[in-house]
């Protein structure tokens, strides 16, 4: 008689992960995988990028998965993990691209640009590219609470929890998040305009 593991809770299949069962990994990935790659994709913008972290985060996580507190979900745990690998590929980004405008001039055209360029900026997109890129501009505090709470739709006490903030702290960072939002998708139409 073998176990039906699509019918495990997260701590029996946390248990049975531990206890060598490959397959419990399996089922992991099964549930998880399609929101965390969802909530990476909509933090960095690029899904390439955005499979790569979701790979790296499960990995960290199946390889701490002695630290999982089982009384909690495994969703908001493995997504916390996702989220300062995000935090991780931001910083790199940014230091990448401080050295590739730190190069001599004259090899300047072997260094790939990490952004769009200004042509790129000015063309028609649609109007989901346009939100995209305007929370792009956004901290990456105010964007995670965004995007956790108006595109994974979490509550406000489970994005607290995953942030590790108090849930007025949510309130706050989400109403300056839609405030700064708002104002950003009103200067690109406003520039469109010019």
């Amino acid at each position: 008689m073998s176990l039906d593991l699509a019918q495990c809770s997260d701590r029996e299949l946390a248990a049975l992960a531990r206890a060598g069962q490959q397959q419990a990994y399996r089922e992991f990935l099964s549930r998880y995988k399609a929101p965390v790659f969802r909530l990476i994709r909509n933090n960095i913008g690029d899904p390439d990028e955005a499979m790569d972290l979701t790979q790296e985060s499960f990995v960290a996580g199946f390889g701490a998965l002695g630290r999982y507190d089982a009384d909690r979900p495994f969703q908001v745990w493995i997504s916390r993990i996702a989220l300062n690998k995000c935090r991780d590929w931001a910083r790199r980004r940014a230091v990448r691209s401080f050295f590739s405008r730190a190069l001599p001039l004259e090899s300047a055209h072997d260094v790939a640009s990490e952004g769009p360029g200004p042509d790129a900026e000015a063309a028609d997109r649609t109007e989901l590219e346009r939100v995209r890129a305007a929370m792009s501009r956004l901290a990456p505090n105010l964007r995670e609470v965004l995007i956790l709470r108006g595109v994974e739709d979490l509550s406000q006490s489970e994005t607290a929890e995953l942030l590790q903030v108090s849930e007025k702290t949510v309130e706050t960072r989400l109403h300056r998040a839609r405030a700064k939002l708002k104002a950003l998708l009103g200067e690109t139409t406003t520039h469109a305009a010019e």
